[in-house]
């Protein structure tokens, strides 16, 4: 599978990130750059609204999030990025990428920036 590098900044801090090949993870970074606001939610994830929802054709088999999960929520349309270890496998929620950061700074995290790494 291709590894997309992106850059990542959380709260200024910059982390090593990558994005999967799928076709959701292809369609965010059609949306690049990108900064937006994090909200906790379920105390295991960070969330935000994107621009617009993201095309889920040819989604791969679910699986099962990890801390550290860049994914996309698609029944609301949102980003999700895991700090714990997220909920069962579910077609719903499609893993574009994983983040390079410890658990402690991406719960805290109340702002991200994606670009296209150079």
């Amino acid at each position: 599978m291709d590894i997309r590098n992106i850059r990542v900044t959380l709260d200024g801090r910059a982390v090593d990130a990558t994005l999967n090949d799928s076709p959701a993870a292809r369609d965010f970074a059609e949306l690049l750059p990108l900064t937006l606001d994090l909200e906790d939610f379920h105390n295991t994830e960070r969330v935000a609204d994107l621009p617009r929802k993201l095309d889920t054709s040819g989604a791969p088999a679910p699986a099962p999030t990890k801390a550290g999960d860049l994914a996309y929520y698609a029944p609301w349309g949102n980003l999700a990025l895991f700090y714990r270890d997220g909920p069962a496998a579910s077609a719903d929620l499609l893993i574009l990428g994983h983040l390079d950061v410890g658990t402690d700074q991406l719960g805290r995290a109340e702002h991200i920036t994606v670009e296209a790494a150079p």
